[in-house]
């Protein structure tokens, strides 16, 4: 494993430096289960609570890793990201902690909650249009008027590490686990929990869940190159993104099966968090367990002997407007 390790954009070793490095600033969030999400799994099931971690999100790992890796005179000039969604204010939180500038393209459409997280934390919002092509574009104007430097939200091998500490974190508590389940976007929380998982305990299988409206990773991992879709359409906002070329070969390599999940079922499983964990997750983290829930997983006998399931719930971010709304209406 560690020779192979190499050809990767972090490794065991940098995971583990990440996480002596961002220790002082992140939650070490818990690891709670339910007697009955278990009874209706048939599995033990323990789900590590990101939706608890500053900003809301695991996304925080990685932007607090890759702005305490600059050096003095990078950070004086602050960071840029383009994101709709955690990964904007995590890394507009990372920087006010350090009390750097965070330049944040964010796309017009983006979730309100999200965007408001951005401000409170004192990112400077840039709108771009929705495309891809624009948030790049005024990303790439914004670096050069400031200097600043460009931290991308999953492809980039400090936020890879940062984001495999949640694995290091989930393995030291419950050491028993046998699969991990990771909702999967652009593939640097997934890439950063195989590298650190895998290379702790080599037998351990880890499965992505994902949309079946932004299902390309899926699609990837059949055509084994990396698959883009035109168009993404799922309730789960936070998992619209592509595959990048660091997060992919991780992806291919020790990724050992996609489940493909519909909204309904992503709703459900939300749901049930929030009824049964009393937890709030967004759609993005309630997809783990909708995947340990779904007919696909439970009657495939590959996954028979899965015992003992790590679900991360990677964020906790609703824009519930339209609930409080109701409530003032009724």
């Amino acid at each position: 494993m560690e020779a192979n390790e190499q050809k990767y954009a972090a490794d065991i070793s940098s995971i583990k430096e990440a996480h002596e490095r961002i220790k002082p600033f992140i939650h070490k969030t818990p690891v709670l289960t339910s007697e009955s999400l278990n009874s209706i799994s048939g599995r033990s099931l323990f789900f590590k609570c990101e939706c608890f971690q500053k900003g809301g999100a695991f996304k925080f790992r990685g932007a607090c890793n890759a702005v305490l890796s600059l050096d003095a005179e990078q950070a004086a000039k602050g960071v840029v990201t383009h994101s709709s969604g955690n990964h904007a204010a995590a890394l507009s939180l990372a920087a006010k902690i350090h009390g750097i500038p965070a330049y944040i393209v964010v796309p017009k459409g983006a979730p309100k909650c999200k965007v408001d997280n951005v401000i409170r934390y004192g990112g400077k919002v840039i709108w771009s249009e929705s495309t891809m092509s624009s948030r790049e574009k005024v990303a790439s104007k914004v670096l050069q008027e400031t200097g600043s430097v460009l931290i991308h939200p999953y492809n980039d091998g400090r936020v890879i590490s940062g984001q495999g500490t949640v694995a290091l974190e989930l393995l030291e508590k419950i050491q028993e686990i046998d699969t991990i389940i990771v909702p999967i976007s652009g593939g640097g929380l997934i890439s950063g929990v195989a590298l650190a998982a895998k290379s702790i305990k080599p037998s351990i299988r880890i499965i992505a869940a994902e949309p079946k409206g932004a299902d390309d990773a899926a699609q990837s991992k059949v055509a084994g190159r990396i698959i883009t879709l035109p168009v993404t359409n799922t309730i789960a906002d936070g998992l619209r993104a592509s595959l990048g070329d660091l997060t992919w070969p991780v992806v291919r390599d020790l990724v050992d099966d996609v489940v493909i999940l519909e909204d309904g079922e992503i709703i459900e499983a939300m749901r049930m968090c929030y009824e049964i964990l009393k937890v709030s997750v967004e759609p993005s983290g309630a997809i783990g367990l909708a995947a340990v829930l779904s007919k696909s997983f439970r009657s495939n006998p590959s996954w028979k002997d899965c015992k003992n399931i790590g679900i991360v719930l990677s964020g906790g971010n609703v824009d519930l407007g339209a609930l409080w709304d109701s409530f003032r209406s009724s």
